[in-house]
């Protein structure tokens, strides 16, 4: 496996000339390995979303072994520059692209359209072409279920959560969060820190501890690729959990759990499928059913009977006999969210753009 980071592939474009580089496409044989690439916005590290992306490659390089090339780039950042990198990269003849960030959208969506030979999996998207399939979780069935524990750990009734963007696949988990845990204790407010960033450290540290100051014991890392929040909870002898993969060993005291990501099956799978020739594109949302999306690491410290609970909705979950959006949901504005008895369908889940009662923090304008 290739490790690149975005200077060194952007000197390697200098170095050629980024024009002839991109002029022509390589012929290979039939028998050359398929090229598949992965393209995140930051280090891969040990935990994290794009360690959890480049984890879900491991067993299409099992299996295939030297009929796959994998080359992952991390630290490319949203913009012209990965545009520029993603192009690249399918130039050189690599024919599968995992684009690993809602910010790479629109660039990766042009490579489709201009090379139907090329598949590419773009993340947390909703643009569809025959080549290009955006792929997503369903977080929000996790963190519901630690919106349970969270409730009945809490001792303030207040929870925060430290999140990245304000794009649907964060609102929703931190609505069915906050859900779960009216679920449990029907007053429980959570606030939100947004710190409009993947990979910010410094300032996911500093939003732990602002929220912590407001008194907020449990807190949800929603999507950062590092475990300063986790570490900077534990510090303060308060619990907290997180996306993706586990960092447990970043707060061995007070770590909730984690909603971990299994991607192997829909990559491989994927991958199957474009080498036989059989790839379309479509929308693909998978959860707690598919094994896609699993909380681990459960803390010792959620009571029992809670657990029990907790278990029972889960099995419901992946039976689809329940879900976290079932009216009546009554927005943080006062009005009608869902009507009671009736279930929010996918396509509004992954368009949310509103909180629902008991988030106290505005979204941004």
């Amino acid at each position: 496996m290739n490790n690149l980071t975005r200077r060194n592939l952007i000197k390697a474009a200098a170095a050629t000339g980024l024009a002839g580089a991109l002029g022509g496409r390589l012929a290979f044989a039939a028998d050359e390995p398929l090229g598949i690439t992965l393209v995140v916005p930051s280090p891969i590290g040990d935990v994290g979303w794009g360690h959890a992306l480049a984890v879900g490659l491991d067993p299409i390089k099992a299996a295939y072994g030297d009929k796959v090339k994998v080359t992952i780039l991390e630290n490319i950042a949203e913009g012209p520059d990965a545009d520029r990198i993603m192009t690249k990269t399918v130039a050189d003849g690599n024919k599968f692209l995992i684009a690993g960030s809602f910010g790479y959208q629109n660039g990766a969506l042009q490579i489709a359209r201009r090379d139907p030979g090329v598949t590419v999996l773009h993340a947390s998207g909703f643009q569809v072409a025959p080549n290009f399939s955006p792929f997503a979780a369903k977080y929000f069935q996790g963190s519901y279920l630690l919106g349970m524990a969270a409730a009945a750990l809490s001792k303030t009734g207040k929870l925060g959560s430290v999140s990245a963007f304000a794009i649907p696949e964060l609102i929703t988990t931190i609505n069915a969060f906050t859900l779960g845990a009216q679920a449990v204790k029907p007053d429980i407010e959570v606030s939100v820190v947004w710190v409009n960033s993947w990979f910010d450290p410094a300032k996911e540290q500093e939003a732990a501890k602002a929220l912590i100051a407001q008194k907020c014991d449990v807190i949800f890392s929603n999507a950062q690729d590092t475990p300063s929040v986790i570490a900077a909870c534990e510090d303060a002898g308060v619990y907290s959990f997180n996306l993706n993969s586990s960092m447990k060993k970043y707060a061995p005291k007070t770590y909730l759990g984690c909603i971990s990501t299994d991607w192997s099956p829909f990559f491989k799978a994927s991958v199957d499928a474009h080498l036989a020739g059989a790839f379309k594109g479509a929308n693909t949302f998978l959860g707690v059913a598919e094994k896609v999306v699993q909380v681990i690491d459960w803390s010792p410290d959620v009571p029992a009977d809670v657990m029990t609970k907790i278990k029972d909705v889960e099995a419901k979950v992946a039976d689809g006999s329940f879900s976290p959006f079932t009216g009546p949901i009554t927005k943080a504005d006062g009005s009608e969210g869902v009507a009671a008895g009736t279930a929010m369908p996918d396509t509004q889940i992954v368009a949310l753009d509103w909180h629902v009662k008991g988030v106290t923090t505005p979204l941004p304008k």
